[in-house]
């Protein structure tokens, strides 16, 4: 596979919830999609097989984002098979089960900045080195998937998730000022309560029907929802939108 695209999206978790969604809406828009997986090397070829099957283009590349080497592999992957990378969607995170702060142990607290935080710094690095002006790129976007919890906290949770997502906040924020004139554009995704299995890893498969009730629209949100908001920051209906951070929870 030689054949260079003119738009190439790399998707980190893109196999299950919002990842996939994303790649499967990005495709539909034209894009050559990477679909990145850590474990779940079934479900991410199902999503590139519903890409290809529909007359995308697709690949599947396996890579722990919180190892540095992994990180390289990959992307030198996505390169020799798609070409030069034009979007990055920073959406591999995990959460663990609800504890409390002063429950947590360091291997837990260390996983979950590993995957959450380092991983999206090493990703956009390397995107950075691919799109920017300044090495001889022609220019991007990245969407980092935060969440809800950076601004609310998630005490008696996950208050080391919120921290990594308020982390991946400032992070949007400090990285778009750094290459707004390099023609690369920054921002993030909050999404709120959202249908997806992420929830059941955590240990709480009803979390979003039990707190349902929280959100002023009195409802999940789904990861199509969440999905076509990156997409429109990834797009140049958004050309003049950098160091966002939109918010996609329902008005909680």
């Amino acid at each position: 596979m030689t054949h260079k695209h003119s738009k190439v999206i790399l998707v980190t978790g893109g196999s299950r919830g919002i990842g996939a969604a994303t790649a499967l809406q990005a495709a539909r828009e034209g894009y050559a999609v990477a679909v990145n997986y850590t474990a779940q090397a079934a479900a991410a070829q199902a999503v590139a097989a519903q890409i290809t099957g529909a007359g995308g283009t697709a690949i599947t590349v396996q890579a722990d984002v919180a190892d540095e080497a992994q990180v390289l592999a990959m992307f030198e992957q996505v390169d020799a098979s798609l070409g030069r990378l034009t979007a990055l969607v920073n959406n591999a995170g995990v959460v663990d089960i609800s504890q409390r702060l002063d429950e947590m142990s360091g291997q837990r607290l260390r996983r979950m900045f590993d995957i959450n935080v380092m991983g999206s710094l090493l990703c956009a690095r390397e995107a950075v080195r691919r799109m920017s002006t300044r090495h001889g790129g022609q220019g991007g976007a990245i969407v980092n998937v935060s969440s809800a919890a950076s601004r609310l906290g998630s005490p008696g949770q996950y208050v080391d998730y919120a921290a990594a997502k308020g982390a991946i906040d400032a992070f949007t924020l400090g990285l778009a000022r750094e290459v707004a004139a390099e023609g690369i554009r920054v921002n993030a995704v909050r999404p709120g309560l959202i249908e997806t299995e992420i929830h059941a890893s955590g240990g709480l498969p009803d979390r979003v029907r039990d707190l349902a009730h929280l959100v002023p629209m009195q409802r999940g949100g789904t990861a199509d929802e969440v999905a076509q908001a990156i997409l429109w920051l990834l797009s140049p209906a958004a050309s003049y939108t950098t160091m966002s951070l939109l918010d996609v929870s329902g008005g909680r």
